[in-house]
């Protein structure tokens, strides 16, 4: 699109994972069509936007806003101010924001000086900061047809959640063939990690050991359990890799037979892209039990189960475990059903309306 080319676009995103993943994945694709990208983020940009394509990032404060801590609302002021004066100086084509609270200020500030504003939702419930501005920004994007939370008027469209580029190099991946060994992954971020940390070896111990004996298991576990937990897992027979952080966790993905995790929003959109299965366990007490929703429509797609965490023992879900390991044709049936429900032309759809976006604000 001639009229965009060569645009600078701020993206504005919460420094964690499940924000800044779909907002680098539109970013490589931005650079690719001759965008500039710079990044606006809080501190934690440190721990996950090592890899983020931006020219330059601003760190911008934030914070959840509480009339009970008024300290909060001096934050998202300050913010506010910082992003509106970065805003003056870089004279940006749009900013497109991805949820947290980092990205409430530049949004804000976005559309108090009439530039062109785009929020991305990557959840099947809009959060609470895209729930704010969406009545302000010129457009909503989303991951799933039935977002909750939208205002009636407001201008949405589905695009689904982008992935990056190195989850793309995994796109629809073969489904190994269950013989001798069945690949588990386990991983669910520092929440989830101290969970299966606890739960996984009371599960495995319930199993015969015959069945342990088939599994590889890669488990992400925080730093300060890992060797409890290998001790565990040494004393059941079983074969295990163990890690804090898997730089590799796309192709950790795409090597598995069956994967069990957490429902955030880049989770399922990763598992949907390259096709595998999962057992879910939605983060208890989540805000607006976004993540039970995410997971409730992949298992509606046929690509997946709900396991609330609550409802789980360990001897029930090595039952449950058991079934699945015995059925290779019924899992490489979910793995079929998960592309079904992944959309891996996400970040390029957003990168449509984004650039529709730039070219009808400047008619």
């Amino acid at each position: 699109m001639s009229s965009a080319t060569k645009s600078l676009i701020i993206l504005a995103a919460g420094g964690t994972g499940g924000h800044l993943f779909p907002a680098q994945a539109l970013g490589e694709v931005l650079i690719a069509r001759g965008h500039r990208v710079h990044l606006m983020t809080d501190e934690r940009v440190r721990d996950y936007g090592r890899s983020f394509p931006a020219e330059e990032t601003h760190i911008v404060q934030s914070a959840s806003p509480s009339l009970r801590r008024p300290s909060s609302l001096l934050k998202l002021f300050w913010g506010y101010r910082t992003a509106k004066a970065i805003l003056k100086r870089e004279q940006p084509a749009v900013v497109v924001g991805f949820g947290g609270y980092p990205s409430f200020p530049p949004i804000y500030a976005a559309a108090s000086l009439g530039i062109p504003t785009v929020v991305h939702e990557a959840n099947s419930v809009l959060g609470r900061a895209n729930k704010m501005l969406a009545k302000k920004v010129d457009a909503v994007a989303g991951s799933f047809a039935n977002t909750i939370g939208l205002p009636p008027d407001a201008k949405f469209e589905v695009t689904g959640n982008p992935v990056r580029a190195v989850v793309l190099a995994q796109r629809a991946a073969a489904y190994l063939t269950i013989k001798g060994q069945f690949n588990l992954l386990v991983f669910g971020g520092s929440q989830g990690a101290k969970f299966f940390s606890d739960f996984m070896p009371q599960v495995f111990a319930k199993m015969p050991e015959a069945l342990r004996n088939k599994i590889y298991l890669t488990q992400q576990c925080r730093a300060e359990d890992i060797e409890r937990v290998r001790a565990e897992y040494m004393a059941l027979g079983m074969s295990c890799d163990l890690k804090a952080f898997f730089i590799d966790m796309p192709q950790r993905i795409a090597s598995s037979n069956l994967v069990i995790a957490r429902s955030g929003a880049s989770t399922i959109a990763e598992l949907g892209v390259i096709g595998r299965p999962a057992i879910m366990v939605p983060l208890p007490h989540a805000i607006d039990n976004d993540q039970l929703r995410n997971a409730e429509s992949f298992a509606r797609a046929g690509a997946g189960w709900v396991c609330p965490q609550a409802k789980l023992k360990p001897h029930d879900f090595a039952a449950f475990l058991e079934r699945l390991l015995a059925d290779g044709v019924g899992l490489k049936k979910a793995a079929e059903s998960a592309l079904s429900h992944g959309k891996p032309d996400a970040a390029e759809r957003l990168a449509d309306l984004v650039e529709k976006t730039i070219t009808t604000e400047r008619l």
